[in-house]
């Protein structure tokens, strides 16, 4: 509303989540962990600790 950009998280009507952040895919592929596998069609999406943790209260618990 404010024109500002910034990071964010918000629940869809859905129930899943989406993440607005910078796209730091190709900086950060080669240090994942051998564990973690990304998709053609996804990124790496990094937002901030003070975005995550502000969202947290909001996140319902499972």
């Amino acid at each position: 509303m404010t024109g500002e950009t910034c990071p964010d998280l918000f629940e869809l009507s859905d129930g899943d989540f989406a993440v607005i952040g910078t796209d730091r895919t190709e900086e950060l592929d080669a240090l994942l962990p051998e564990s973690a596998a990304r998709a053609d069609c996804e990124r790496t999406v990094v937002i901030t600790r003070d975005t995550l943790l502000r969202a947290e209260r909001d996140i319902p618990d499972a």
